[in-house]
């Protein structure tokens, strides 16, 4: 323990030793010549990521979170601006550079249609998939919350157990199950809950009212210096709205008892915005039976709170307060041969006592300060209660032919966080230099957490219960050098230490009263882009990344694979031919030191074998008319089980071909409409391919009609009522009529045909 602080000691010393050799000697070695301001002109707030042109210049800048760019090292003379940001009408200017004073530009935007000839290609774009994200965003009209993570390209969700409990993900040839290699935060704070009853890095993202959401900042692969624990297959960062446009009321109604509710409103007037200040409440509810025969009788509410001011156009402060409870029941998996049987519909249910609660408090407040020579200290602290439930029966009569296998997860837990990172422009020989040093901590305390044996939600025996205390501090160096206007170089380091406690509740067990462990990891980055011209950009990303183990794995005497490592490759490209065609490929690679495997019946995690996976991912957007848009994504992988026996190398679950698309419809203020598909290949159940979990092609379309203050929405989802499994798994079960268990899929089945109307009114 001594020794891996001295050296999570030594790492913050060396960063900060860095930082001020570098303070020192290149502070004022560039000359700004433009220094501007981006508004949206309805809210008055920052447009950060707003794109900038000097054109007849391969000069290209963006906006910070300020909304601030700059130019530096112009001679003087005219030169004409052009700002895009997409969902806003284009800003062209022209402005005089003096070598006396730097020029200083305020510009606001004001909303408009979507154009894909704004969206630019460079070598400065470090993460282009997030502009397909933001042109998504424009394009498909939000439904529920689970569908904010369809957003990210190739990514697929299923829901198993009710509509309250987490859907399980798939990315990139990973059965991610419910977070365990996807990294998902929600304005800064953590989404995955590290040693969790149900599951390692369990994540539920329910408590995001859809409507809020502004943008998605995501990547894939493990390249993202202020990614750390999970970021392995990627990462998903969801950022609600700054402000309100306007207020608005939604009410909802569809098939299967399916009933909706939201609210947003502004609590601020006209002038508090004229002084930079922003404050809204979005408040929903949720009830829905589903599809199912046993009635899930799913409830759910959402409130969100949100506050921002801008001081003195250098320093601002967030703050939000957000509450969420739902509960549900749920049918669970059922086995094919009980449906075949005829025992229960395909919509029917074995253990109808399934289902569960959750609740999540979240308060977080960061300040972002603009200091001298432009640079940016951002702090942000945030405080999550959390509260979980649940009520499962995986293999039915098993373990227990009278009295069942129903299992009951459940814990508290409150996390406590702080993260902050420093950002400054140097100049190295002469280029422009960037750094972000960062650091935080992240504390977990769990009370409670168990697992138990129980019939009708009635409690039988205790299988495990113990209290939890997981700690993770993390610090990172990234600097991206910019070689040419087409050469960008970002090298990183990233260093997290873990502590691990596991207090056992137990009476008379044989587990020692207080385990603990701790383990620390070191994770390069290096991420090479380059603009062959100002249509093509290439790019190489590689670097290392980790997921954790469960505390209570990690505790164990010889304990392995605490942080197993990710170690993963991209060479890719965007590509935009001409002005409504934008494009993204890429090849990819990565090997995994151990993946995790979630015992659901025994509440463990249990390390597996090495992996690894390669494959080709390819995303197009393309705009036919000034309002028909089309878009594809195609993901194709190769999952893989290193050092196994022959022909038991495949990894269970994993997705070898998806794809989505589809066209999409919309005039200003009028008429939107998408007609969208969904593709997963079929894919194997098990290690030796004995099993197939069965694919499936789905159609989903969304129109609306704007008439002033009102909007008319209709939504279906399976236009043509396919008969479809949202999720399967290579199950031994046993019926209470059966002498002997049987091995197969157990299944929950998709939503047949289903319809949803809605009205807005806003104001």
């Amino acid at each position: 323990m001594a020794a891996e602080n001295k050296k999570f000691k030594n790492f913050l010393a060396v960063s900060i030793f860095f930082w001020f050799l570098c303070l020192t000697f290149s502070a004022s070695a560039h000359k700004i010549s433009i220094r501007g301001v981006v508004y949206g002109k309805n809210t008055n707030t920052p447009l950060p990521g707003a794109t900038v042109q000097l054109l007849n210049t391969p000069k290209i800048s963006t906006t910070d979170n300020f909304g601030v760019y700059i130019f530096t090292d112009l001679a003087d003379g005219a030169y004409e601006l052009q700002i895009s940001y997409l969902g806003y009408v284009q800003s062209r200017t022209t402005v005089e550079v003096s070598s006396i004073t730097p020029t200083k530009v305020v510009t606001h935007l004001e909303p408009g249609n979507l154009q894909l000839s704004e969206v630019a290609v460079s070598a400065t774009q470090d993460k282009p998939l997030n502009i397909i994200s933001a042109v998504d965003l424009q394009m498909r009209p939000l439904q529920n919350s689970q569908e904010i993570l369809r957003f990210i390209p190739g990514l697929v969700i299923a829901q198993h157990a009710g509509g309250g409990k987490a859907e399980q993900i798939f990315l990139r040839g990973f059965d991610i199950d419910h977070g365990t290699d996807m990294n998902l935060t929600a304005d800064g704070m953590p989404v995955n809950m590290v040693s969790h009853a149900h599951g390692q890095g369990y994540s539920d993202l329910h408590f995001l009212i859809p409507e809020t959401i502004q943008a998605v900042d995501f990547g894939k692969g493990p390249y993202q210096a202020n990614k750390g624990n999970f970021a392995t297959a990627g990462y998903a960062d969801f950022r609600t709205r700054t402000a309100l446009d306007k207020n608005s009321l939604k009410l909802e109604a569809g098939r299967f008892d399916n009933y909706r509710a939201l609210g947003m409103f502004n609590v601020l007037g006209p002038a508090a915005r004229q002084n930079h200040q922003n404050a809204y409440v979005a408040a929903e509810y949720l009830f829905s039976n589903g599809y199912f025969d046993l009635p899930q009788d799913l409830n759910r509410f959402n409130v969100l709170g949100r506050y921002q001011v801008i001081i003195n156009d250098k320093t601002i402060i967030n703050a939000s307060l957000s509450a969420f409870r739902s509960n549900w029941g749920a049918s669970g998996q059922i086995p094919e041969r009980a449906v075949k049987q005829g025992l229960i519909s395909r919509f029917g249910a074995i253990d109808s006592s399934e289902g569960g609660s959750t609740a999540r408090y979240n308060a977080t407040v960061s300040l972002e300060r603009m200091l001298a020579h432009d640079a940016v200290l951002k702090n942000q602290l945030y405080l999550i209660k959390y509260d979980f439930d649940l009520y499962s029966n995986f293999t039915l009569f098993l373990n227990d032919p009278v009295n069942g296998d129903e299992i009951r997860q459940r814990e508290k837990r409150t996390i406590y966080g702080y993260q902050g990172n420093l950002e400054k422009e140097f100049s190295l020989l002469g280029k422009p230099l960037r750094s972000d040093i960062g650091l935080g901590l992240r504390y977990d305390d769990v009370n409670g957490s168990e697992l138990s044996r129980n019939r009708n939600q009635t409690f039988l025996a205790p299988v495990q219960k113990g209290n939890i205390n997981e700690a993770n501090a993390f610090a990172y160096v990234s600097e991206t050098w910019e070689l040419s206007p087409r050469l960008s170089v970002n090298a990183a380091l990233r260093f997290d230490q873990f502590y691990f406690k596991y207090q056992n509740l137990l009476p008379n067990d044989t587990l020692a009263t207080v385990l603990k462990a701790n383990r620390h990891r070191l994770s390069p980055k290096l991420n090479i882009s380059y603009a062959l011209s100002p249509a093509v950009q290439v790019y190489l990303n590689t670097g290392q990344g980790f997921h954790s183990n469960d505390a209570r794995v990690s505790v164990q005497p010889n304990a392995r694979g605490i942080l197993p490592k990710a170690t993963g490759t991209d060479l890719g490209f965007t590509f935009k031919p001409f002005d409504r065609l934008f494009m993204n490929a890429a090849l990819w690679f990565l090997d995994l030191e151990q993946e995790l495997v979630y015992v659901g019946d025994e509440g463990i995690v249990e390390p597996s074998g090495k992996t690894r996976r390669y494959g080709l991912n390819f995303s197009a957007r393309y705009q036919l008319t000034n309002n028909l848009f089309a878009d594809a994504d195609v993901n194709l992988a190769k999952p893989r089980a290193r050092h196994t026996d022959a022909g038991a190398y495949y990894i269970p679950l994993a997705p070898t071909a998806t794809s989505v698309g589809g066209f999409t419809y919309q005039t200003p203020n009028k008429f939107r409409g998408s007609l969208r598909y969904r593709y997963v290949a079929d894919r194997p159940a098990n290690e030796d391919y004995s099993l197939t979990a069965d694919g499936y092609f789905l159609l989903d379309a969304v129109a609306a009609y704007t008439v002033k203050k009102l909007e008319f929405k209709i939504s279906a989802e399976n236009l043509l009522n396919q008969e479809w499994k949202e999720a399967q798994f290579e199950t031994e079960s046993r019926l209470r009529h059966e002498t002997e268990p049987v091995t197969e899929i157990n299944f929950t089945p998709g939503s047949p045909f289903f319809i949803k109307a809605g009205i807005t009114y806003s104001f």
